[in-house]
């Protein structure tokens, strides 16, 4: 049989590819397009585009149930995704009582017995504990003080350390066993993400002993130092020009436009990006900055990445008329999606634009390292550079609102216009 493009892509977008995906799976992702068709903002153009794509999907929705062999989870999710996609269709023409109530199912339907709940009363009836067991132990502990982007990435690390470990009674692990899971990580993986791995991996062993799980872990040292530095790569300029000729070509109330310039511009990471509300822009002195903050129950990786970043009118093309007329028009956030929506979205344009590799070795990230390049090629002094990309000791950053804020926040303006005027 012959499956078409359009009904696999759709699959695909819906998680739908997968025969092997459980409910649960399938139902977390309907979840979360159900509420980003919820939540997000429309204007005229937007609205004229979601209603061809949402009929779109159904068309292919309807097309692949009825003819493909799909398991009865995959029967189960595409009949719920039909049923969000019409009610996303009335929620866009003023009536979204029923998107609401699929939204309020969706998240008051119980799950499966949590497996660490499961865990937690059985372990110390068990003579041996896994790392699976023992990482769900944590996860459920810290699910409430963990943000859900970075849970899963943690679901994913110990999933991969789990793998290994397999059946490994870590109540009596040894050194040899820590040595040998990161000789079999670094058999396809960079030293890079075996780093990462084991990062997560001590992290989840120091919460187990001091909670008296284990008496002890052998997991320190092992990090790979040779070829352990990140592998992101930078956009080239042709490629940072490329993308943001492509930005300009979108409607001015599209938000991936305004999402992409000001990651081409400013070199924001991608969740302090997503977090940006309207208050958020705002002039120091002469000069309009992102002001990067943990207002509002923001967040921020480290407390020097408080900061405000200038924004380059004409870099690139930069409009900074249309997009502040983009900002008076929002209601509070100016990016409505959820972290991983928004992520994937962004890297996925990124991908399509520039036709990358799937290696993630050229990333939405890339674009700090982008900026970080041309600060450098401006021969930009390091103190300065550090307070844009919030890399820097603070000294800046804490007098952003003292009485020597506009005189700072000129400087870094000044600093970005060379550079960028370098590569414009």
């Amino acid at each position: 049989m012959t499956i078409s493009d359009d009904i696999l892509s759709t699959l695909k977008a819906y998680h739908l590819d997968n025969p092997e995906a459980s409910w649960d799976e399938l139902r977390a992702r309907l979840t979360d397009f159900a509420e980003y068709n919820l939540t997000m903002a429309h204007g005229d153009s937007s609205l004229v585009a979601y209603e061809m794509i949402n009929d779109e999907h159904h068309l292919a929705l309807r097309k692949a149930s009825a003819t493909l062999p799909l398991s009865v989870n995959q029967q189960r999710a595409v009949s719920k995704a039909l049923e969000i996609l019409e009610a996303s269709q009335e929620r866009m023409r003023g009536r979204s009582g029923k998107l609401v109530e699929i939204v309020k199912d969706l998240n008051d339907e119980p799950c499966g017995t949590p497996e660490a709940l499961f865990l937690s009363q059985s372990v110390n009836a068990s003579p041996g504990l896994t790392f699976k067991s023992l990482s769900a132990l944590y996860m459920e502990e810290r699910k409430d003080s963990i943000q859900a982007s970075t849970m899963r990435d943690v679901k994913s690390s110990c999933e991969a350390i789990g793998a290994v470990l397999g059946d490994l009674d870590m109540k009596s692990h040894t050194r040899e066993d820590m040595k040998g899971l990161r000789e079999k990580l670094l058999e396809a993986r960079k030293p890079s993400t075996v780093k990462k791995l084991l990062t997560r991996l001590s992290t989840v062993m120091d919460w187990a002993v001091n909670n008296g799980y284990l008496d002890k872990s052998f997991d320190k040292g092992l990090k790979p130092t040779k070829g352990a530095d990140s592998s992101r790569e930078a956009l080239s300029q042709d490629q940072v020009k490329a993308l943001m000729a492509h930005a300009k070509s979108l409607p001015v109330d599209a938000w991936q436009r305004w999402a992409s310039s000001l990651g081409v511009i400013t070199g924001t990471r991608i969740e302090e990006l997503r977090q940006l509300t309207k208050a958020d822009v705002k002039q120091v002195g002469t000069v309009w900055v992102i002001d990067i903050n943990r207002n509002d129950g923001k967040t921020a990786k480290t407390k020097n990445a408080l900061r405000v970043v200038p924004l380059t009118d004409g870099a690139y093309g930069f409009d900074l008329k249309a997009f502040l007329e983009f900002v008076r028009k929002a209601d509070s956030r100016l990016f409505t999606l959820g972290a991983g929506q928004f992520s994937n979205l962004l890297n996925g344009a990124l991908r399509d634009v520039l036709s990358l590799n799937a290696d993630r070795t050229q990333t939405f990230h890339s674009l700090r390292h982008s900026l970080a390049g041309a600060l450098k090629a401006a021969e930009v002094p390091v103190g300065t550079a550090e307070s844009i990309l919030g890399h820097a000791s603070g000294s800046i950053s804490y007098d952003l609102y003292g009485a020597g804020s506009a005189v700072e926040v000129g400087r870094m303006a000044d600093a970005l216009v060379k550079a960028l005027k370098l590569v414009s």
